[in-house]
């Protein structure tokens, strides 16, 4: 194995005032057994939290498998509006992290599906959420909501979804921002961008080029100059975190990413780099497909400015760190 110096990089503590604002408080966790959502699983346990997630029956539980006997599990299909609203009256949750989709892979194309789950589901969540008296709700939504933009994504910007996906989650954060409107309730939109770090799923760009490289093979992407806007997952944990004691923020919409656009070509290139230069990027034929953006690049002042957060790891760190914790884990990723 390839040894990446964990001096060289740069810890995000979650500690002090932040983490303590999740201290005994019941939290529910959609999406739980997901690569963002496990490492909320995560942090909410570490913050002292108790933790229920909702999980369909079938969910793969590889990523919280050690962390079983320390949430409250509850299999429950989102779908069914009274079984969705007779658990959470049970829960009387303080927090809602609502991170439960479908269709941000290529192949999970089933349109029905699509809106069910991004869209339905959300509605069902939120009634039975309206029903107990909640602090927060964070809906989690995604860049894919704006379509090709060709300046940095603000949240303000009209959203151009160019894809099934993109418009399930963009109705079902107008719907979220129109509840918390209508009915003042604190319910907030977080708009991720491209979270990538522990627990992700090895088949995604950066987990499939860190893997080849540590096993000194040649990794292959499909065309080095897509563009995406990477942000690492503690960073994004963190901005989870701090809306807790963020003040007025009811129906508001916040970006999370890096603030800067990436090729993939210049991300696997540099995992190539951290990890010695002993492998070459292989390449597929140059072409161009449909409704791939020149840039791709989230405007993140809005959060800076009201919830006083921003990502302490660049992209060099946020890689490093990605590198050791694989190295680490290895083993996860030969039974999925």
């Amino acid at each position: 194995m390839l040894q990446i110096g964990s001096a060289l990089i740069k810890p995000l503590r979650l500690v002090g005032t932040i983490m303590q604002s999740l201290k005994g408080k019941k939290v529910i966790i959609t999406g739980a057994t997901g690569f963002v959502g496990a490492n909320l699983v995560r942090m909410a346990l570490k913050a002292g939290a108790e933790a229920d997630i909702l999980a369909r029956r079938n969910s793969k539980m590889w990523r919280i498998k050690d962390l079983l006997e320390d949430i409250n599990n509850h299999c429950l299909d989102l779908l069914n509006y009274n079984e969705t609203t007779s658990i959470v009256s049970s829960i009387k949750p303080d927090i809602i992290y609502h991170l439960a989709t479908y269709g941000g892979k290529p192949k999970q194309d089933d349109l029905a599906r699509i809106i069910q789950t991004n869209l339905i589901s959300t509605i069902n969540l939120v009634h039975a959420c309206k029903k107990v008296n909640f602090d927060l709700f964070v809906n989690t939504g995604s860049s894919s909501e704006y379509g090709i933009k060709a300046n940095p994504m603000r949240e303000y910007d009209c959203p151009e979804p160019i894809n099934n996906y993109g418009v399930s989650k963009c109705a079902a954060t107008l719907y979220c921002q129109a509840e918390a409107k209508k009915e003042k309730l604190p319910i907030v939109t977080l708009r991720l961008f491209s979270p990538y770090g522990n627990y992700e799923e090895s088949a995604r760009l950066i987990p499939s080029v860190i893997m080849a490289c540590l096993r000194e093979e040649n990794p292959r992407i499909s065309s080095p100059r897509f563009v995406r806007d990477f942000i690492y997952i503690e960073d994004v944990t963190d901005s989870y975190l701090r809306l807790i004691d963020a003040p007025d923020i009811s129906g508001q919409i916040f970006n999370i990413g890096s603030g800067k656009s990436h090729s993939i070509g210049e991300v696997a290139n540099k995992i190539i780099e951290l990890t010695g230069n002993r492998v070459e990027l292989l390449t597929g034929r140059e072409q161009i497909w449909p409704n791939e953006p020149e840039n791709w690049q989230a405007d993140i002042s809005k959060a800076k400015h009201v919830l006083g957060w921003k990502p302490q790891y660049d992209l060099d760190q946020g890689l490093r760190a990605s590198i050791k914790w694989i190295e680490e884990n290895i083993e996860l990723y030969n039974h999925t």
